[in-house]
C-alpha cells in the first residue's frame, strides 16, 4: 500500500532574522532579483528542480504585482520596521501519487482558495529536485498585509480606544493619554487560522487521492467523521481495496496513537541515504520504525491474548493454574504412552523443564488463577504502553541533541566567513565576496537560524549537549531492555494460555469417551 505523506509547514519571514521577502522569493523561484531596500542582489539562476512558479493576486491587488520583483520589492518598501515580519511561506509536500502537472494544479487551486480570496498575494513555486527522488514539494510565499480597495497597502494592527460602561473613553492619568488596545485588522496570525489552513491542505490532498481513485468517497467521509470525534481509536484510509492512506493534519498524539512519527528528512539526508550513506535522521527514521512496529505487534499480540482469555467461559476463572499445567504435563506424557510413543529421557528432561520455567512464571508473578493472568496482561499492557511513551520522549530529545551536535560545526567553521561579509561597507566589495563565498554564508545562515529557532536566546553549549546525548543513549538503552523483557513475559502468558486450552481440549474429549463407555456398559 503507498502512503501519502502529509506535510504542512507554516514559517513567517522576518527581517528581524536577517531575512529578506525579495531573496527568499529569488531562491524559491531560481530567478536573480535585486532588493531595493539594500541594494543586495540575489542571484539562484544557477539553481535546480523549479518545475513552476506563477503569482497569484486577489482581485483589489495591483496587477504590475505579477511581476516577482516588484511584488516583494513593493513589500520591503512598505515595512517600515527593522525587525518586521516580511512574508509567510507554507511549504506542503505534495503526493508522488499524482503526476507533475496534477500536483502543480492542485497546489494552485489550494493557494487560490485558501489565501488569494481571502486578499493575500501568493507566489507559487514548485520544486522537484530530482525525479527520480519522489520529492516534489511547493513553497507559497504570501503577503500579510491585506489590500485596501483602492488597491494601497492596508495595516497590519490598529488601535481602539477602551470605553467605560457609559461607552466613553478612559483616561490613564500617569501616562497622560487614553487606554487604548492593538487590534488585529485580520486573523491570519491566529493560531486557529493556521490549524484552519493545515485542515484545509488534508482537505484538498486527500480529495485529489479520491479523484484519482485511490481512495473512495466513503473512505473520506469517515475520516472526516473520525477527525470531528476526535476518535483515538481510529483507523484512517486502508480499507475498501483503496490503495492509498488518507492523510491526516493531526499530530500522532491528537490521533490517539502511540508510533512517533518520523523525521522529515529532506532533500540532502534522502539523496545520500539512496547512495547508500547513512546519515543521523536515516537511523533516527530506522530506528523510529522498528519501535513503532515493535509497538504495534505486541499490543496487537496482547489483544489476541485477551480474547483467548475472554473465550475460557468454561473453565473456572478461579481454578489453579499451577495444577493445570500439571496435569497439561502429566497428561502429554500418558497420552503419548498410550499411543506407543516412547518418549526419550532428553525430551521428559526439556519438557518438565519447560514446566518448571512457566511454573516459575506464575509464581513470581503472583499468577494463581486465569483471572489473575488476565489482570498480567492488562498491567502489561499499561506498563508497555508507559515505557513505550518515555522511550518516545527520550527519543524527541536524542534527535534534538544530534541536530544541535551536528549544526554546531556549520556554525563554528562558517562564522568568520559571514562575519567577514557583514562588515564589508563597499555594495560592490560586499557582493563579490557574497559570490565568492556564498556556501560558508549560507550554511552559516542557516545553522544560526536553526539555532535562532530551537534555542530562543539560549547559549551554544556543545559540550554539555554531547554529555546530555551519551546519558540519553544509556537510558534508552535500559529503556529498550525493559521492553524486550515485557515482550518475553507476553511471549510466556501466550504459551500458558495454549497450555491451558490444549489441557481443556485433552480433558474434554477424555470426558466425551468415558460418557460413551459408560452409556455402552448401561
Amino acid at each position: 500500500m503507498t502512503i501519502a505523506i502529509y506535510h504542512c509547514s507554516i514559517k513567517i519571514i522576518s527581517r528581524g532574522k536577517g531575512k529578506s521577502a525579495v531573496a527568499a522569493a529569488a531562491y524559491r523561484s531560481g530567478e536573480k532579483l535585486t532588493n531595493d531596500y539594500d541594494g543586495t542582489t540575489h542571484d539562484f539562476t544557477r539553481k535546480g528542480g523549479v518545475v513552476h512558479t506563477e503569482i497569484l493576486l486577489p482581485d483589489n491587488a495591483p496587477r504590475e504585482y505579477a511581476e516577482r520583483s516588484t511584488l516583494w520589492n513593493a513589500v520591503e518598501a512598505v515595512e517600515k520596521s527593522k525587525n518586521a515580519q516580511l512574508s509567510r511561506e507554507i511549504e506542503i509536500a505534495l503526493p508522488n501519487e499524482l503526476s507533475e502537472a496534477e500536483c502543480i494544479t492542485l497546489a494552485k487551486e489550494f493557494a487560490q482558495r485558501t489565501f488569494v480570496d481571502k486578499g493575500m498575494c501568493a507566489d507559487v513555486c514548485i520544486h522537484n529536485p530530482n525525479r527520480e527522488q519522489k520529492n516534489i514539494h511547493a513553497h507559497i510565499m504570501l503577503t500579510m498585509r491585506p489590500f485596501n480597495e483602492d488597491g494601497t497597502w492596508g495595516d497590519k494592527q490598529k488601535k481602539e480606544y477602551m470605553l467605560d460602561k457609559n461607552g466613553n473613553k478612559i483616561y490613564d492619568k500617569r501616562k497622560r493619554t487614553y487606554k487604548c488596545r492593538t487590534v488585529q485588522t485580520t486573523d491570519w496570525n491566529s493560531r486557529e487560522k493556521a490549524e484552519e489552513w493545515r485542515v484545509e491542505w488534508a482537505e484538498f490532498l486527500n480529495q485529489a487521492l479520491v479523484d484519482k481513485g485511490l481512495a473512495t468517497e466513503e473512505e473520506l467521509l469517515q475520516h472526516r467523521r473520525n477527525i470531528k470525534l476526535e476518535n483515538s481509536e481510529q483507523v484512517i484510509g486502508g480499507g475498501n481495496g483503496s490503495s492509498v492512506t488518507l492523510v491526516d493534519h493531526r499530530s500522532f498524539e491528537r490521533q490517539g496513537k502511540l508510533e512517533k512519527p518520523t523525521v522529515h528528512m529532506g532533500v540532502a539526508a534522502t539523496q545520500m541515504e539512496r547512495k547508500g550513506i547513512r546519515t543521523v535522521k536515516g537511523d533516527t527514521n530506522r530506528e523510529i520504525k522498528s519501535i513503532n512496529a515493535k509497538i504495534s505487534a505486541l499490543l496487537k499480540r496482547i489483544e489476541t491474548l485477551d480474547n483467548e482469555l475472554a473465550k475460557m467461559k468454561e473453565i473456572p476463572k478461579e481454578d489453579s493454574l499451577i495444577e493445570m499445567l500439571m496435569r497439561f504435563h502429566d497428561n502429554g506424557i500418558k497420552f503419548s504412552e498410550v499411543r506407543g510413543v516412547s518418549v526419550s529421557n532428553l525430551k521428559k528432561i526439556a519438557k518438565f523443564k519447560d514446566l518448571t520455567h512457566l511454573i516459575a512464571f506464575v509464581q513470581g508473578h503472583k499468577i494463581g488463577t486465569l483471572s489473575e493472568l488476565a489482570e498480567k496482561s492488562s498491567q502489561t499492557r499499561e506498563t508497555l504502553k508507559s515505557h513505550k511513551r518515555e522511550l518516545i520522549d527520550k527519543q524527541n530529545r536524542i534527535k534534538e541533541l544530534e541536530e544541535l551536535l551536528n549544526n554546531y560545526p556549520l556554525y563554528k567553521e562558517n562564522k568568520a566567513a559571514y562575519l567577514e561579509w557583514q562588515s564589508i561597507i563597499n555594495p560592490k566589495k560586499k557582493e563579490k565576496y557574497y559570490d565568492k563565498h556564498y556556501g560558508e554564508i549560507a550554511l552559516f545562515k542557516t545553522a544560526k537560524s536553526f539555532f535562532d529557532s530551537n534555542l530562543n536566546g539560549a547559549k551554544l553549549t556543545p559540550k554539555a549537549w554531547q554529555r546530555e546525548l551519551d546519558e540519553l543513549k544509556k537510558s534508552a538503552e535500559v529503556d529498550r531492555a525493559k521492553v524486550e523483557k515485557l515482550g518475553d513475559d507476553v511471549a510466556v502468558m501466550e504459551t500458558l494460555i495454549y497450555n491451558v486450552q490444549r489441557l481443556t481440549n485433552y480433558e474434554e474429549k477424555q470426558n466425551e469417551i468415558q460418557r460413551r463407555r459408560t452409556a455402552e456398559l448401561e
